[in-house]
């Protein structure tokens, strides 16, 4: 008994030292290769967002699809993406946070590539499910990583920084929709984003496991190995190591599992109105401008437009989340995307649906950085990181999958305004939710 009371012991000294020593990391060459990897894959995440978008668009113009089939190609995308999240979250807190995205740009790369020689669209909506599966396990996987990896005292800024990056996907994908698509077809586009996802999988082969799931599934071997290794890194660079006043007894690890069923119903509810008003609004614009007379080369450029607020918002993001805090960033976007969304609704301009189309934008992208790319996580400890987060973007993703047919609905029943009003209210529900229930994150030890 008392050899047994003394192992306890020793395991849980050496979880509080190893815990300790992984708070007080600085930036190093490590950090950097984690961050830049998972940027470049949530910036494929982004490039398959819009990608559908403006493909999906094109292919309703060319008569090659339907306004049905469009709906159903577009929730094929959200059923894979809510299979991929969650079960990545089972198999990141399980198995490993290396396993959960070891093989998921293989399977977007190879099966998005297929859906580029489809014959039909009932072919391509089955590739597009199986290359969302693949994908799905990106966004759950890379933020919790970077969450993981970063300096506690700069976690935020470094999280919102890869939303940042991650988000010129859109107009980036947006100009080469409007470039590419008619010049070489839809086609090509599919081509271009496969290739790009198995090169990106190739480079991301030898991430190293997160020393944080190490040492609490007690392989506090490996996670010495590779906190011996950044500490070195810092030591070569003359960093010290972070001033963190915390052990495992004070991080935040007990009151976020104490507050678990709370700091979930936060999390799916802003992760939901996040998601789908920003996939809704994004995915479905293009076709809203045509619905209005905008021709389709047209309206690809107007989006083009809009979505340079993607980048700027996610800058804002990257900018407020540390200096002013989660929640205070969360609601001010929230409530400021339903003012912007109803007003929308009723521009008749081609300015207007520009300059208030970028401000909604950037309304949306602020939320991206802040509510998916760094509170979500933080609500959360290592234990259930990935399955919390998993769930909460999986259940978003389960919502968006009827949205494209309820926008279709509208679209040919009641008007498009409605779609705004829909956007407005999601925004203010979750506005209140983080308001009341969400617990403020910033910098907290977890």
């Amino acid at each position: 008994m008392e050899s047994v009371i003394n192992s306890q012991t020793i395991s849980t000294t050496r979880h509080r030292e190893l815990t300790d020593r992984v708070n007080r990391f600085q930036v190093t060459p490590t950090f950097i290769r984690v961050f830049i990897l998972v940027a470049a894959g949530m910036f494929m995440d982004a490039i398959d967002v819009y990608l559908a978008s403006g493909v999906s668009s094109y292919m309703l113009a060319s008569k090659w699809s339907t306004v049905a089939q469009n709906s159903t190609f577009l929730s094929a995308g959200f059923m894979g993406l809510f299979i991929g999240s969650i079960t990545a979250g089972l198999v990141g807190d399980i198995f490993g946070r290396r396993r959960a995205y070891q093989l998921n740009l293989l399977i977007f790369g190879v099966f998005t590539l297929i859906g580029a020689f489809a014959p039909n669209m009932i072919f391509l909506i089955v590739c597009r499910l199986i290359a969302a599966i693949g994908l799905g396990t990106e966004i759950v996987t890379g933020y919790a990583m970077i969450n993981e990896f970063a300096p506690i005292k700069q976690r935020g800024r470094w999280c919102a920084a890869t939303s940042l990056i991650a988000n010129c996907g859109a107009p980036i994908t947006m100009l080469m929709c409007t470039i590419i698509i008619p010049r070489f077809s839809w086609r090509a586009m599919f081509v271009i984003s496969g290739a790009l996802a198995l090169i990106l999988w190739y480079f991301r082969r030898n991430l190293p496991e997160s020393p944080r799931w190490n040492i609490n599934h007690h392989n506090y071997d490996e996670a010495e190995e590779t906190i011996a290794m950044i500490e070195g890194e810092m030591k070569n660079k003359g960093a010290t190591p972070a001033d963190i006043q915390a052990t495992t007894e004070t991080t935040g690890k007990n009151e976020n599992d104490r507050h678990l069923t709370r700091n979930m119903i936060v999390a799916i509810v802003a992760v939901t109105a996040v998601i789908v008003c920003q996939y809704t609004f994004t995915s479905w614009v293009p076709t809203l401008l045509v619905q209005r007379g905008i021709e389709v080369t047209s309206s690809l450029g107007f989006s083009t437009v809009m979505m340079l607020g993607a980048p700027v918002g996610a800058f804002i993001g990257t900018t407020l989340v540390d200096k002013v805090g989660r929640k205070p960033t969360i609601i001010s976007a929230f409530v400021l995307a339903a003012v912007l969304g109803i007003a929308y609704a009723y521009q008749t301009s081609s300015i207007g649906v520009m300059v208030i189309g970028f401000a909604l934008t950037a309304c949306f992208y602020v939320l991206m950085a802040v509510v998916v790319a760094v509170y979500t996580s933080e609500l959360f400890s290592t234990t259930y990181r990935f399955r919390g987060a998993g769930i909460a973007n999986g259940i978003s993703k389960l919502v968006t999958i009827g949205m494209p047919y309820a926008v279709a609905w509208m679209l040919t029943t009641v008007g498009s305004t409605t779609i705004f009003f829909t956007i407005a209210g999601m925004a203010i529900v979750a506005a209140t939710v983080v308001m009341i229930w969400g617990p403020e994150t910033n910098q907290r030890v977890i």
